[in-house]
């Protein structure tokens, strides 16, 4: 056996190899999986940011974040902020000793009709790997958003739902003017496993809980009947 699935056993019988089961891989795993020559090999270019494995019935997977800094934004002696102009992230599956890409989410800055962007990145303290609908498979939900001129009061937001080989999505753009904020949900969502749509419910209370963000008023009624768009008017 060679060392690349020697690796992987250790990383996952850690927490229970056969089980449904996830974790964040420190700095010293991220190195082992994610070689330089791998990275080179696959154009994966932007820094590291985090990583994570988990196992379900289809196997083992890792999950990569990256991003872009923007040049001139981070002074380490001054204790600076780091802004990042584009992200990426990377889903492999195992497939022997090879990992083969999944599937790939990228977003960037920009500046639209409500604010100029100054920075992009992966919001982590709601990322989540867990089977919801208890099929056996792990359900990757991702998000991540911008940040504008005043913060991220008027920056987007993107909540990502990986089902069945299929990407779900709600996109938010947040704003100071209630007229100007707004949600757009993929009509594909509605057909996820209840369960599954209860968890994203969840997350989106708790993006509004933490002032991460505002959603239109009546967003949870207006989920309930599966509306596509809603906004403050």
């Amino acid at each position: 056996m060679k060392f690349f699935t020697l690796l992987v056993l250790c990383l996952l019988c850690s927490f229970g190899y056969g089980q449904v089961s996830s974790r964040q891989l420190s700095t010293a795993g991220i190195d082992s999986v994610f070689t330089k020559s791998f990275l080179n090999e696959n154009g994966i270019t932007f820094s590291i940011y985090k990583a994570f494995a988990y196992h379900d019935k289809t196997g083992d997977h890792f999950i990569l974040m990256t991003e872009h800094a923007i040049a001139g934004t981070e002074d380490p002696l001054q204790n600076a902020e780091t802004f990042y102009d584009s992200i990426k992230a990377y889903c492999f599956d195992q497939a022997g000793d090879s990992l083969v890409l999944k599937w790939t989410v990228s977003d960037f800055i920009a500046t639209n009709e409500v604010s100029e962007e100054y920075s992009v990145w992966f919001w982590t303290n709601y990322f989540d790997l867990n089977d919801y609908d208890k099929d056996g498979i792990i359900d990757p939900i991702i998000v991540f958003g911008t940040r504008g001129m005043n913060g991220t009061d008027d920056g987007r937001i993107k909540i990502l739902t990986f089902y069945k080989e299929t990407k779900y999505g709600i996109r938010h753009q947040n704003c100071v003017m209630d007229s100007e904020r707004n949600t757009k949900v993929d009509k594909a969502f509605y057909t996820l496993p209840a369960t599954l749509q209860k968890r994203v419910g969840e997350i989106m209370s708790s993006i509004v809980a933490n002032n991460h963000g505002i959603f239109p008023y009546g967003w949870e009624d207006a989920m309930k009947n599966k509306k596509v768009a809603f906004d403050e008017n």
